[in-house]
């Protein structure tokens, strides 16, 4: 009857854990935020940034921004592969990574919106920065994203969790903007007259007021990264596989291999990439495109903190709509949404009204781009392990490969979109640009984005787990879950009775 009861006693936490609280949801959410709120402030202002403020040729900013992104791309399967390679440790297998790397990130963050007193040297300095900036905030975002599979078993949890998570890390997207928006936009506007270029002095001062500006903004930022990340670390208890066997370790081209293989996945990825380059490039350009081709400078930071508050606003939305209508459908409509509203904006003349409008329409696309994704992943990854269940513990590979495409590519298409602004004659620092700058700036937004839309969505009509497969994946896991927790009560109940 000892050895029975005992076996119960085992068996029943290990079913129980797997029900989350909401503080728990939420803590794990809140670890989500920094990504969102730097990623959101140099998403939107760095380009501007590097050409107005740093005053840097078009050119070398376009360097900075591809390769920063391509290393970014190249670190989270480096990352990746090394954490599904780490041991575990007393406080996890995730956690050490995002503790460790907070300070570096946050650090380096800061000195990407610091100027440097000499003019010789500045793309170093720039190009230096914002690459260790990646690197760190890799070895924070990729054990994170994997700590999805690791906080439940229960597919409905981590489903909820990931919902908690992206409203949080829309309105992550929501604070970056804010911040940097708001602190920097007065300054960022106050455009010198002819007076002023004529005085050196009021030009200088200008151009000082935006750099402290930029500056104070993102010592404030840094503020709330370490501030969630210690919430994170606080509030999130990772769960071990003690039931689990343990499948031998991989070399990198193992990994890489047994990731490729798998054909869900592959069309997910590239469907998503196509679909997330079109929102990315949307994101690069759009500062420069409100300035300039809309002369809206005075309301550039507010017009992007509309498109975040209503993408956050919407997440519950898409929330309840994946789940009463299916993954497929919400991937269908919500990023064919934003479409006829890309359009519009560079269809009719320049009107502040019809700006804020599309803002808005466009922030519901930006939400169901958020939430979708990181929704659909673990639904990959689970009927990975139906397929290969002998194969444990890399989990972060999944993850890890598709921010690395994701990023390669945006990497790619931010430099090109910034060296075409180069050709087009941009004018580094001037209040106004030629009109071949904003014809440029109408095709980043609208023809080329809705384009990787439509490729997109082609791609996404051969994936194949629908509701009916995700279900039955859901229930043969658990299954399996089941029966490796009733092999490890007998083993411990034969143990006791020995």
């Amino acid at each position: 009857i000892v050895t029975e009861d005992l076996s119960l006693i085992q068996h029943f936490p290990c079913g129980n854990r797997n029900r989350l609280s909401v503080c728990s949801k939420l803590c794990y959410a809140i670890g989500g935020a920094p990504y969102q709120i730097t990623g959101s402030a140099l998403g939107f202002f760095l380009q501007i940034y590097l050409l107005d403020v740093a005053q840097l040729d078009p050119f070398y900013a376009s360097v900075i921004l591809f390769v920063g992104r391509a290393w970014d791309a190249v670190t989270d399967p480096t990352v990746g592969f090394l954490v599904s390679r780490s041991r575990w440790t007393s406080i996890g297998r995730m956690m050490p990574w995002i503790l460790i790397s907070t300070p570096f990130a946050v650090l380096t963050y800061f000195l990407i919106w610091y100027v440097p007193p000499f003019e010789h040297g500045k793309v170093i300095w720039y190009l230096v920065f914002y690459c260790l900036f990646q690197s760190m905030q890799t070895c924070f975002h990729v054990p994170y994203s994997a700590l999805t599979m690791f906080i439940s078993t229960e597919q409905k949890e981590r489903d909820s969790a990931t919902a908690y998570r992206m409203m949080v890390e829309v309105l992550g997207t929501v604070l970056g903007t804010a911040i940097q928006g708001q602190i920097v936009g007065g300054a960022t506007s106050a455009c010198p007259s002819e007076t002023d270029i004529s005085d050196t002095t009021n030009s200088t001062n200008i151009n000082i007021s935006r750099k402290h500006a930029y500056m104070f903004a993102s010592g404030v930022i840094c503020a709330i990264y370490i501030l969630c990340a210690a919430v994170l670390f606080l509030g999130v208890k990772e769960q071990k596989e003690t039931g689990r066997k343990k499948s031998a370790p991989l070399s990198f081209s193992q990994g890489l291999w047994l990731v490729m293989s798998h054909g869900p996945y592959i069309k997910l990825v590239t469907s998503f990439l196509f679909t997330s380059l079109a929102f990315m490039l949307l994101e690069g350009n759009f500062a420069l495109f409100i300035t300039y081709a809309l002369g809206h400078r005075n309301d550039f930071q507010n017009i992007l903190l509309v498109i975040m508050l209503s993408g956050t606003l919407t997440i519950p939305c898409w929330q309840w709509f994946l789940t009463r209508f299916g993954k497929k459908t919400a991937v269908y409509i919500g990023n064919s949404w934003a479409v006829p509203f890309m359009i519009l904006i560079v269809s009719v003349k320049s009107n502040l009204t019809i700006s804020y409008l599309v803002s808005v329409a466009a922030g519901v696309s930006v939400a169901a781009s958020f939430l979708l994704p990181w929704s659909m992943l673990p639904d990959v990854v689970d009927d990975f392990k139906i397929k290969n269940p002998d194969v444990h513990g890399h989990e972060a590979l999944f993850y890890s490969f598709y921010v690395f495409f994701l990023k390669f590519a945006s990497g790619v298409s931010l430099g090109i979109s910034t060296l075409s602004l180069k050709f087009a004659g941009y004018v580094t620092g001037g209040c106004t640009q030629p009109e071949s700058v904003s014809s440029t700036l109408k095709v980043l937004v609208s023809p080329v984005p809705v384009a990787f839309i439509a490729l997109g969505l082609l791609i996404f009509r051969t994936y194949p787990i629908d509701e009916e497969t995700r279900q039955c994946n859901r229930k043969l896991l658990q299954e399996i879950l089941d029966s490796e927790a009733d092999s490890e009560s007998e083993s411990s109940a034969l143990g006791s009775t020995v």
